[in-house]
């Protein structure tokens, strides 16, 4: 199977940076210092074969006006699907949205197919009764 990359972006917080991360298994923190260092030709990047894929959860409204404050129920994180935030905050013991694109619902699978099964059934398990998701991400890579 040939795998192609169209993008990526480097900040962490990148809904198209989040399943890629999934992928490594190198200590990110060893690569970041050799960066730093300017030996990052020295390094040795291991990947894992799997295929990721990630589903953003936006706030009802986003791009435009849109609530912020709502209660998130959150699934456990495992090896093969975490749920990465990047509008929220923490409110007293719980985890509430405070922006426009909130969550990202990430998982590994063996391929593209069941990456996005995976994907989604961790969407499924987040508890957000406003949240808006596309249900089409990963159907083109599936259907060519």
């Amino acid at each position: 199977m040939q795998r192609s990359l169209l993008e990526y972006n480097c900040r962490f917080g990148d809904p198209e940076t989040q399943p890629i991360m999934m992928r490594l298994q190198s200590d990110l923190a060893e690569l970041c210092l050799l960066a730093a260092q300017q030996k990052l030709d020295q390094a040795n990047i291991e990947w894992d074969e799997c295929s990721s894929m990630g589903v953003v959860l936006a706030a009802n409204g986003y791009p435009n006006a849109y609530p912020s404050g709502e209660v998130i129920g959150l699934p456990e994180d495992s090896v093969s699907a975490k749920v990465f935030h990047a509008g929220t905050k923490m409110d007293g013991a719980q985890v509430v949205s405070s922006g426009g694109r909130v969550l990202c619902a990430t998982a590994l699978g063996t391929d593209i197919k069941d990456a996005q099964k995976n994907a989604y059934a961790l969407l499924a398990k987040i508890n957000w009764e406003n949240a808006c998701y596309r249900t089409d991400i990963g159907f083109k890579a599936i259907s060519s």
